[in-house]
């Protein structure tokens, strides 16, 4: 699954995404593209949920472009 999300400015934020994610059902893995926003997560399809993983990328701080 991939993400666009804002403020996301440095290898800090991209540390903080990755350790609040990977506590999340289903991940077994994020990769971040800070240069283009971007939060790539893969893992268990069947357990993974866009809902839950955009409420908490927005909790953290890191909200859809708009949100």
């Amino acid at each position: 699954m991939e993400f666009q999300v804002e403020n996301i400015k440095c290898n800090g934020c991209a540390t903080s995404i990755k350790n609040g994610l990977m506590k999340l059902d289903g991940v077994n893995e994020v990769n971040v593209d800070i240069d283009h926003g971007q939060v790539i997560i893969k893992g268990d399809e069947s357990l993974l949920n866009k809902t839950t993983i955009l409420s908490k990328l927005k909790a953290m701080g890191y909200p859809e472009p708009g949100n």
